[in-house]
């Protein structure tokens, strides 16, 4: 064969196979978008490919020895608009130099006509090597079609291939590939951008079954396996429609960007929802309304995943004749599985549903459910109806699932992939994969819940006691935990419904323990809890808990110590479930203050403290500690009296001690002092910084932290009477550096190096602002409100979080005269709520606190 052309030969042949190619591929596409039917779209791209090669093979007039054959996503007939194909060049014997570059030819000229080709040239005994030793290259060999040249060649390809292939090994070795690509994904199909071929509940999910299914003889299709009777014919067509879901999704998705693209970023949602016919509705994004229907179908697909590959496994590994082991009537072990006694016990007892869960609890000697328990329980979810529902025994056990020592999460867990959770709750079932866009909840609202419930459980587990040791302790001595476990389940239940979830939350909730027979007691703290579940988190992160009047307010709402413990514990789960990136030792720490000082409050009777008696109280703790340090006697009472009555409220007495250490000798001195330290109950830095007040100073101390690498976390700000300011920060480092100890000496040294010779603010260094904040913006909210006593204002920001966000604030707050005296800095992922106390300038004008609100919005927009 010769493959020599003239170029002007060489161009001709380019021209028309990449024209032909080019307009069928367009054709294709438009027909597409006039009519998506997803399936057609793939086989026709391999049709029309496949009908380009077999004309290129025979113009290039290749030998007959040689066979081209389709494999992998082409050789199923799956060709995605930005899909490589992929290509065996099949030879009977190693090439020889002649041939071989006659190969690299060909190949060259399918690239130069516009196909993407990913392509191997090897023998038949090559291709057994490869695929014995590489399960990627034995996959690609399970889909392969002849298309064109030595069909005999490639029979015997096909009949050595599949005489070498092993079931049972092939199994095995996808099932390892899907748990590790699982792991890639953090084991959950809910990630904010998924990946629709490579998540869990993507396409690669659904593909696994049916390379398992061909690689064991059981087919290629769904219909195969129905045939086979691993699905019935409901599932089949379930499983087809939402393979053609996915199938849409990544088509579309390809079309919109233009290349090969499999992630559901931030930056597509909203175009393709709007492209597959999601339109917004006054409370939820387009966005939201695709999201949530790609989740529950991951969700889908993840479930019938997990049900056919178990079932495939007990076919392809028959266990071992053994004798089960009774548990009652309706359920026995075999080989420490759960075992229906016939496939019709659910469809005869359908309490037994629910039954099912609770064994699994109450015998621990169980690892599981066998292949046909789940495929029965699978099919039987219909049979949960309001008659079901309201039948007192299906109650009665559903609470006990509840109460029961171990097995609460893995169970709830369980009920909730095979839908049997949200066919049980209605409510429930309409939250089940809706996102939340509010950026700091990192998970659906369900899959939050699921978070919420398991770190509660995990304050109860002694192997999880070193975690949050002050949580293990409360959690072993309150009375009935697993009340909290069912406030876990309704606190969010009402979200996307309109309204406050909370209320709306406690609502269903009081119906569910009216009908659920829990006593009034009971009843009361749950209904509570999910009434009150976000109380605690408002108060310690955004009030002044060192206000007596905030305490008494706080401990009115709690009541007593019970409610108070289930609220603090509640709380601190709640947190921690809504997204890794929002909890902190600070956050912890702030919370377990609120708790320690309400506790006392409410053993005292509930009397609030005076404010003297609170004073008098911090001053002898901390002269005790000056001691401690060989302070002198009075050495402090120089320091103490220039500051008023609000320092002592809002410090401790440790903090107290820690700056009349630093400052009793140098009250009046002309040079700044700056002390920081490790923070003393938890991580971070404490620092603080003395010096005669100057003009932008809040503002120069939050740039100097901001360019240090460090958040501020809280910050108080104090005037002494002789107008030297005294400000004290809390700081997180941004990067978790770990590395705060060596930081100590830098900050000291440089930020009294600023003071003294009163540099201009520095503005933080400039960053990105994360694609969730851009594409799911948030609109910023300013408040100033007259504090309860009428003295000073309360400045509220709610904005998405970005950098220099807390600079600009406070250098609108110095342009406008403002003095600060607190601010509270909360940061919930991508959003923060700020809240500071300000007085003096102009703002007991209603008319400038609206210019400072219009400012303030104007430089938080832009």
């Amino acid at each position: 064969m010769s493959m020599k052309f003239d170029s002007v030969a060489r161009n001709e042949l380019l021209t028309r196979y990449k024209s032909h190619l080019q307009s069928g591929q367009a054709s294709i596409c438009q027909n597409y978008l006039l009519d998506p039917e997803p399936s057609r779209l793939l086989h026709q791209r391999s049709q029309l490919i496949d009908g380009v090669l077999r004309e290129l093979w025979t113009d290039l007039g290749l030998p007959d020895s040689l066979t081209l054959v389709a494999v992998g996503g082409y050789g199923r007939e799956e060709m995605w608009p930005a899909s490589d194909v992929d290509l065996l060049l099949l030879l009977p014997q190693p090439a020889d130099t002649a041939l071989a570059e006659q190969l690299e030819q060909l190949v060259s000229l399918f690239w130069d006509i516009g196909l993407e080709i990913g392509h191997s040239v090897r023998t038949v005994e090559e291709c057994l090597n490869e695929a014995e030793s590489d399960l990627t290259v034995q996959t690609a060999l399970v889909e392969t079609r002849l298309l064109i040249g030595n069909a005999a060649l490639f029979s015997t390809f096909l009949t050595e291939f599949r005489n070498q292939l092993d079931p049972q090994a092939f199994f095995h070795a996808k099932r390892v590939e899907q748990d590790e690509r699982y792991l890639r994904y953090q084991e959950s199909p809910y990630s904010l951008e998924p990946n629709c071929k490579e998540s869990p509940g993507g396409l690669r999910d659904l593909q696994s079954i049916l390379w398992i299914a061909q690689a064991a003889g059981f087919g290629s299709s769904w219909q195969d396996l129905e045939r086979h009777g691993f699905i019935t014919h409901r599932e089949e067509q379930g499983l087809e429609r939402r393979e053609s879901f996915l199938q849409r999704l990544r088509i579309q998705l390809h079309l919109h960007v233009g290349r090969r693209e499999d992630r559901l970023l931030f930056d597509h949602q909203t175009a393709l929802a709007e492209q597959l016919g999601f339109a917004a509705t006054p409370t939820r994004r387009a966005s939201e309304q695709l999201m949530q229907e790609y989740y529950r179908t991951a969700k889908t697909v993840t479930q019938l995943n997990t049900i056919l590959l178990q079932n495939m496994g007990a076919a392809i590994f028959p266990s071992p004749e053994q004798n089960p082991q009774v548990i009652n009537e309706r359920f026995q072990n075999t080989h420490q599985l759960l075992d229906v006694v016939h496939e019709n016990v659910f469809n005869e007892t359908p309490a037994a549903i629910l039954e099912a869960f609770l064994l699994m609890q109450q015998h621990s000697e169980l690892k599981g459910m066998t292949a046909r328990t789940i495929r029965s329980l699978w099919r039987a979810r219909t049979l949960i109806d309001d008659d079901f529902r309201s039948n007192p025994e299906n109650r009665a056990r559903f609470v006990e699932l509840f109460k029961q020592e171990r097995g609460v999460l893995h169970e709830l867990r369980r009920m909730n992939q095979f839908d049997i959770l949200g066919r049980y709750l209605p409510k429930f079932g309409a939250i089940v994969g809706q996102m939340q866009h509010d950026l700091f909840h990192a998970y659906t609202v369900d899959q939050h819940t699921m978070q919420v419930l398991r770190n509660l459980r995990r304050f109860s587990e002694t192997e999880f006691a070193h975690e949050y040791p002050f949580c293990s302790q409360l959690i072993s001595n309150f009375d009935k935990p697993w009340l909290l476990y069912i406030a876990a389940l309704f606190h969010d239940i009402a979200k996307g419904r309109g309204g406050g979830h909370s209320d709306l939350g406690a609502l269903d909730a009081q119906e569910f323990c009216t009908s659920h027979g829990l006593c009034a007691e009971d009843s009361e703290l749950v209904v509570w809890l999910v009434r009150h579940h976000l109380e605690m988190s408002v108060v310690a992160q955004k009030q002044d808990i060192s206000d007596p009047d905030v305490l008494s307010a706080f401990a009115a709402t709690v009541k007593d110590e019970r409610h108070l413990t289930a609220l603090y514990l509640f709380s601190v789960a709640d947190i921690r479930g809504t997204s890794p990136k929002v909890w902190n030792s600070w956050k912890g720490q702030l919370f377990e203050e609120l708790f320690n000082q309400t506790r006392r409050f409410l053993l005292s009777g509930g009397q609030a403290p005076l404010r003297q008696g609170i004073i008098q109280e911090k001053q002898e703790e901390a002269l005790r500690l000056l001691r401690y340090f060989a302070v002198p006697e009075t050495a402090q009472e120089g320091l103490w009296n220039q500051l008023d009555t609000v320092y002592f409220l809002r410090h401790s007495a440790e903090e107290i001690a820690w700056h009349a250490r630093a400052l009793h000798y140098r009250i009046d001195g002309k040079k700044p002092v700056v002390k920081a330290r490790v923070n003393p109950q938890g991580d971070g830095l404490e620092v603080m910084a003395y010096t005669l007040d100057q003009h932008d100073l809040f503002a120069r101390l939050v740039g100097f932290f901001s360019r240090a690498g460090y958040n501020i976390m809280d910050a108080k700000i104090h005037t002494t009477r002789h107008g030297y300011a005294l400000d004290s920060f809390m700081l997180l480092d941004v990067n978790g550096r770990d590395n705060d100890r060596d930081m100590i000496s830098y900050i000291e040294h440089e930020l009294t190096d600023r003071l003294t010779r009163q540099t201009l603010p520095e503005a933080p260094a400039s960053g990105r602002i994360s694609r969730q904040v851009k594409h799911f913006p948030i609109q910023p909210s300013v408040t100033i409100e007259s504090d309860e006593k009428g003295v000073n204002f309360v400045l509220s920001v709610s904005a998405a979080d970005r950098p220099g966000l807390l600079y600009t604030v406070a250098m609108t707050l110095a342009l406008h005269g403002a003095n600060l005296h607190t601010a509270k800095i909360v940061t919930l992922g991508e959003r923060v709520e700020d809240t500071f106390l300000i007085s003096g300038g102009d703002l007991g004008e209603s008319a400038s606190r609206i210019k400072l609100e219009t400012e303030l919005l104007e430089r938080l927009t832009c």
